[in-house]
């Protein structure tokens, strides 16, 4: 299996070149040279894996065996995804019944209690193994390989990219993440760890902002090379195919569950993601892609709605044209985004499927379409897609929007619901999505709806608090608050303050730390 850039196209890199790169040099985002196609019998003979062998199946048909061998693979899966070590529950990501038709899958049962730990925790061994590797190839006295992680974080990124990668050798991190704009409980989780090679820079500016610094470095090849640049951002590769595993595991689990009543599970499965970035749902694209059975993928945003937007007019625009405004703060920080990195590998699908099936240039001419897309975004703040490429897009997702009104009716719903379940505001985003598809998108066949669960409520609580501070019985410290984070405000910080969002004062702050540690 080989990887190319959405930009470039020519050039095709291995796996392990393309989870070490990150970004392409042209900007772009890798892509695997094809989707692979599921095993022949994969329904029954995955039905009754566990979530671990799944992921080792999985990944194996997206990386050759001669890059990584299936043990080694195995051994990689086995150590990630360690039960009760790392993860918190035995099935990893549970399924949790909310009702008949509807669902929630729990990605929050890492060490951060967000759905990032189950991408990070891998790409933080798959950047010691490759290491490791690399290194004992090397002379007696040769110096080592190093890699410097860089990333941007509107929360949860930060702190699981920062668990996954603490104390590992050759690496350090740097973690941006913009000033008074993540919760009490997310900053104090980046910001007491106290590990050597961990950097957290608090950026006064926006999330955008900061993802922004860390593409202008990886674009300047000459401070890349030198520092070894490697990305956990979902422009990673390795990010997004780690989170497919989960919608397997997700059917799988949902199909025993019905089969256990003598139900025959119903293929019309509908998963409601939340997303700012727009990486988890594209993880169920490429399930879609590969043969998973499911029904239009329902695309849930906050008031940061550039992407409910698209899939009402095919105008992809960073200023919301009803309101003048970029970037709103609300109640769901990690989806106040206004530019989603990862939309950028489905435009490339969108462009390929609707050019000429016979054109041998037919993958060239994709790159250079969306490159020509993004390049109007970044100077002209948006850009518009023809009316075919728009059908294309709605033949695979739907899109809604809630507000945070809509977010806190929904945290209440729910709590208030039979069984009571208490949602952090993100998974409200997706909960109150989903019930306007089931009014609408699915009214005429009701489907399955499985919405992806991606925080634990505890790291929100402003915004849980907000909802249900007057609600009878509620006692945050009683029915939320995990025994982890008791302490966590009190804890020492380590934190270095940049004052504006400039990519030269981080490339200062970077020099002077490889200077001081001698790196």
């Amino acid at each position: 299996m080989k990887y190319f850039s959405t930009r470039g196209g020519d050039e095709e890199l291995s796996f392990e070149e393309v989870v070490l790169a990150g970004l392409a040099p042209d900007g772009g985002l890798y892509i695997p040279a094809e989707i692979p196609k599921l095993p022949e019998n994969w329904e029954n003979d995955w039905s009754k894996l566990s979530y671990q062998d799944l992921a080792v199946a999985i990944l194996s048909l997206f990386i050759s065996p001669s890059e990584i061998s299936r043990e080694e693979i195995t051994q990689l899966v086995y150590s990630t995804y360690a039960y009760p070590q790392k993860f918190r529950d035995p099935l990893i990501t549970p399924l949790v019944s909310l009702s008949e038709k509807l669902y929630i899958l729990e990605l929050f049962h890492g060490p951060t209690y967000a759905f990032k730990d189950l991408a990070l925790q891998l790409v933080g061994n798959l950047f010691e193994f490759f290491l490791r590797r690399r290194n004992m190839r090397k002379a007696p006295r040769e110096r080592a390989e190093r890699l410097t992680v860089l990333g941007a974080t509107s929360g949860d990124t930060g702190s699981a990219a920062i668990y996954g990668l603490r104390n590992k050798a050759n690496i350090s991190i740097f973690i941006l993440f913009p000033r008074g704009r993540v919760s009490e409980i997310q900053e104090a989780q980046m910001t007491t760890v106290m590990d050597e090679n961990v950097h957290n820079v608090r950026v006064a500016g926006t999330f955008d902002d900061c993802q922004d610094i860390v593409k202008t470095l990886f674009s300047d090849k000459e401070f890349n090379e030198r520092h070894s640049l490697a990305a956990v951002n979902s422009i990673n590769w390795a990010r997004i195919l780690v989170q497919i595993v989960y919608y397997f595991s997700a059917y799988f689990q949902l199909k025993n569950s019905l089969a256990s009543t003598g139900t025959t599970i119903n293929p019309d499965v509908q998963f409601v993601v939340p997303t700012g970035n727009f990486g988890d749902v594209l993880a169920g694209y490429y399930a879609k892609r590969m043969m998973l059975p499911m029904r239009k993928l329902g695309i849930a945003t906050n008031a940061n709605d550039i992407l409910t937007r698209f899939w009402e007019t095919g105008r992809y625009a960073k200023i919301d044209p009803s309101t003048g405004l970029g970037v709103k703060e609300t109640l769901s920080p990690a989806m106040d985004i206004t530019v989603s990195s990862n939309f950028e590998r489905l435009l490339w699908y969108l462009a390929y499927q609707t050019s000429s099936p016979g054109d041998p240039t037919r993958r060239v001419t994709a790159c250079k379409t969306v490159s020509r897309w993004m390049e109007a975004v970044k100077k002209e703040g948006q850009m518009v897609v023809p009316d075919e490429v728009l059908q294309a897009a709605r033949e695979d997702f739907v899109a809604k929007k809630a507000d945070d009104e809509q977010i806190a009716n929904a945290i209440v719903k729910y709590y208030k619901g039979s069984p009571t379940y208490i949602p952090d505001p993100h998974t409200a985003v997706g909960l109150h999505v989903a019930d306007s598809f089931a009014r609408t998108e699915n009214s005429v066949e009701p489907v399955v709806q499985v919405v992806l669960a991606t925080a634990h409520p505890a790291k929100f609580s402003a915004a849980v608090n907000q909802a249900l501070g007057t609600a009878d019985g509620f006692d945050f410290d009683r029915d939320v608050l995990p025994d982890d984070f008791r302490d966590f405000l009190a804890r020492e910080r380590r934190v270095i303050d940049v004052d504006r969002p400039d990519a030269e004062l981080l490339q200062i702050t970077i020099e002077k730390v490889a200077q001081e540690k001698g790196y």
